[in-house]
């Protein structure tokens, strides 16, 4: 993979957990349960599952007595297990209770979300805003600050636009939304910092729904503050809408150097794993060149020349399998995320492609012969046919991980200039 030539933006480091966001730390995915955190078995296994597809940070609801009272529980099944992926609390309405009164669960999170909206209305949104930092500072806690153009702070955004109409050259109505979103942000972490919380200890964030609206907000924050940020559009959707319209607004603040932490918000498919907004986090960063997760494969789209199934069969078995297996490489075989596999249809690209990535196979296309050379650091080693080419090609897979990456330090990338 081509190293990132992307220039960061400086912000400050704030360390929830074990984990660094911003100041220079390699930027972080993250998700959310959609379990009822009352549930503790169902919210650990599901906290546990996105941990395993690397998830470095997990979100859960708090929004009850019984939910705050679940966290010290979900929190011990994890430990159990051995998962020591921190939790975040995201609050909304009554969070300032809750700390207050379930003190185990304020003591057991990692980090508190804060959405300015919902703290409540007039002299009261003060106070309990003011409760809730005060607890952050009593447990030496992380806050993110999270805005949303949902639930936007509706006195902040009357005030502001009754200002516009004001002017001589009013503004359109989005814009001053936008810039609503951006000052509730600012005006929140400020109030933050001055009731004793160190900047150190606050991330923002200044969700919207609209690709363009993101990326314009987002670049309008990041000049105007140093706090790490959290990128990810609110309601982003299902399916392909949902990682297109993410990967859309975020690669391009990314590829800004904005962004020091991430989610992709996606709706599940009925019955769908909610581990798919991690995988496309992890694949976004990856194949732009900003971290690694897993070992890539690359495959071909198929023409007509590649009138059989089998390299697509092949290369979703080799996908599948690679990934299943990072929570125990990631230990064992340190490295092994930044493996290249290839997986091509015919002989047109199929030998170059191969050779290019540290293993790859280059299956028959229409009217080729029906064997797979197979090419190992850029030289063939073997010719694959009959029947069994998919459990052969995953057998070498798996002793080239073993016996490349099976060190006290990782093989050295494949030096592609040496390849012809």
């Amino acid at each position: 993979m081509i190293a990132s030539t992307v220039a960061r933006r400086r912000s400050r480091q704030v360390r929830i957990g074990r984990v660094p966001v911003g100041g220079g730390a390699p930027i972080v995915v993250q998700s959310m349960t959609n379990t009822d955190t009352a549930d503790v078995d169902a919210t650990a296994r599901q906290a546990r599952e996105l941990a395993d597809a690397g998830s470095e940070l997990v979100r859960i609801t708090v929004n009850g007595a019984e939910a705050a009272a679940a966290v010290p529980r979900i929190r011990e099944q994890l430990d159990r297990a051995g998962c020591a992926v921190p939790l975040v609390g995201d609050f909304h309405f009554n969070g300032h209770k809750l700390l207050a009164e379930h003190p185990a669960c304020a003591e057991t999170l990692a980090k508190y979300r804060i959405n300015p909206g919902n703290v409540g209305r007039g002299a009261k949104r003060d106070e309990q805003f003011a409760a809730m930092i005060e607890a952050a500072c009593r447990y030496g806690k992380p806050v993110r600050i999270g805005v949303n153009w949902g639930s936007l702070d509706q006195e902040l955004l009357a005030r502001m636009m009754d200002e516009n109409a004001a002017r001589a050259d009013p503004r359109a109505a989005d814009a001053v939304m936008r810039e609503a979103l951006i000052v509730s942000a600012l005006e929140s972490a400020a109030r933050a910092e001055a009731l004793g919380l160190p900047g150190d200890r606050i991330v923002l964030s200044c969700k919207v729904s609209g690709v363009q609206d993101l990326i314009t907000v987002y670049r309008e924050l990041a000049r105007r503050c140093d706090y790490p940020l959290h990128l990810g559009l609110t309601e982003a959707g299902m399916g392909s809408k949902g990682i297109v319209a993410s990967s859309a607004a975020m690669a391009v603040l990314l590829q800004e150097g904005i962004g020091d932490t991430i989610r992709v918000s996606l709706t599940p498919e009925p019955g769908g794993p909610r581990t798919q907004e991690v995988v496309v986090a992890q694949e976004l960063l990856q194949t732009m060149g900003l971290r690694s997760f897993a070992p890539m494969v690359t495959a071909c789209p198929g023409c007509g020349r590649t009138t059989s199934t089998t390299f697509q069969e092949l290369a979703a078995r080799i996908q599948a399998f690679l990934r299943a297996q990072m929570p125990r490489w990631r230990e064992r075989y340190p490295g092994v995320e930044e493996m290249h596999v290839a997986v091509m249809g015919c002989v047109v690209n199929g030998p170059g492609e191969s050779k290019l990535a540290n293993i790859g196979i280059s299956l028959p296309g229409a009217g080729e012969r029906p064997v797979a050379p197979v090419y190992v650091n850029g030289e063939k080693t073997v010719t694959l046919k009959g029947e069994t080419i998919a459990e052969d090609f995953q057998r070498i897979v798996e002793d080239y991980v073993r016996t490349t990456y099976g060190r006290s330090t990782a093989a050295p990338p494949l030096d592609n200039k040496a390849v012809v």
